[in-house]
């Protein structure tokens, strides 16, 4: 493109394309700055700014018997997948061969480390109601795109109840999907993680839930 206006306008074009997610056309003219062209040099220049995007990620938090399908579904349908547990024996390789990331640690902390986006999906499997509190207020504080969180709808409105307590709005609550995943019948761990992906497949592709 080379240097000067037209190349900062087109640099300013590709942020805001990267952040809309969507390709685009942008148009310049080269004739006169003193009206508001971008340069002298006579004529005109199309440019299309292309958006490439990366995988989105997927965070399962928790190692247990669902997360095991969870992470092996996610990476089949093209999420990069990190999982997170404190118990260092169940974030094994052998337990989870396609994750690109497998972090044993305190779960809060390492939660808050991880770089998350709009284009982080954040699935919460843990072995307990406090852990599922305490991870679920953590994620709540993020950007990510996808907050999931397994459980029975008395368990979602206890923990929903502390955490407003704790001074969380309904709007934080909302951005929630819980009971998590879509409704199949789902029963085994297999299934559950189906219905799982499915809803992150269903939210990936913007299309409305619910």
């Amino acid at each position: 493109i080379g240097g000067g206006a037209m190349e900062a306008a087109v640099i300013r074009e590709a942020v805001e394309a990267i952040a809309q997610g969507a390709p685009r056309m942008v148009h310049y003219a080269l004739r006169d700055p003193e009206g508001g062209d971008l340069g002298i040099c006579g004529g005109e220049a199309d440019v299309y700014i292309d958006v490439v995007a990366s995988s989105p990620t997927l965070v399962v938090v928790g190692a247990g018997h669902v997360a095991m399908p969870v992470a092996e579904i996610g990476h089949l349908t093209g999420f990069r997948v990190v999982v997170l547990d404190d118990r260092p024996e169940l974030t094994s390789q052998e337990r989870f061969p396609h994750a690109a990331e497998r972090i044993a640690g305190d779960i809060v902390q390492e939660l808050d480390a991880l770089s998350i986006t709009p284009a982080t999906y954040i699935v919460i499997v843990t072995r307990g109601h406090l852990h599922d509190k305490t991870v679920l207020a953590q994620a709540l504080r993020t950007e990510a795109g996808y907050i999931g969180m397994i459980g029975s709808r008395k368990k979602r409105a206890a923990i929903y109840r502390a955490l407003l307590d704790e001074g969380f709005t309904q709007a934080d609550l909302d951005r929630v999907y819980s009971p998590i995943g879509l409704s199949i019948g789902a029963e085994t761990p297999e299934e559950i993680a189906v219905s799982i992906v499915g809803e992150m497949i269903a939210v990936r592709a913007g299309h409305k839930l619910g």
